[in-house]
């Protein structure tokens, strides 16, 4: 991965935790940093494009807005690894999917309009890689404040 140059890390670093939420938010985001709408529209592209930034765009509170949300993990056989996470990444309701070094070698988080949604989702995705999903639900929230200067 190539280095950021100046104008990207000052993008990054400016928004984290905050996005305006107004009529033309690239414009006044691009304002707070010396930069036209277009600038910031296409400095975002190419920090997506170059892999510099996975995603761009908000994190909704699915509880809030009546929805639900649950961690889940699977135990992958590593031959069947990329298999699996095309079939779990195929459900619209994964908001993100990780590999981890550990017997539950795959965790992922389903984001669902309706509670009742997750356990819906998690059955189609046995059904479909015939493999157990592990469904680790909330049962407090934690609010970690996390920003990461580059």
């Amino acid at each position: 991965m190539r280095s950021l140059d100046p104008t990207e890390k000052a993008i990054i670093n400016g928004l984290q935790g905050g996005f305006p939420l107004t009529q033309r938010p690239y414009r006044d985001a691009g304002a707070k940093l010396g930069l036209s709408e277009g600038e910031m529209i296409e400095e975002i592209g190419h920090l997506i494009a170059g892999g510099q930034l996975s995603r761009f765009g908000p994190l909704w509170n699915a509880e809030a807005l009546g929805g639900a949300v649950c961690l889940a993990a699977i135990a992958v056989p590593r031959e069947r690894f990329d298999e699996v996470a095309e079939l779990v990444n195929a459900h619209p309701e994964i908001a993100h999917n990780y590999e981890r070094d550990h017997a539950l070698n795959m965790w992922f988080v389903v984001s669902t309009d309706a509670p009742e949604r997750i356990d819906q989702v998690i059955a189609e995705i046995e059904r479909e890689t015939g493999l157990r999903v592990r469904a680790m639900p909330k049962t407090r929230e934690f609010f970690v404040g996390f920003r990461v200067e580059v």
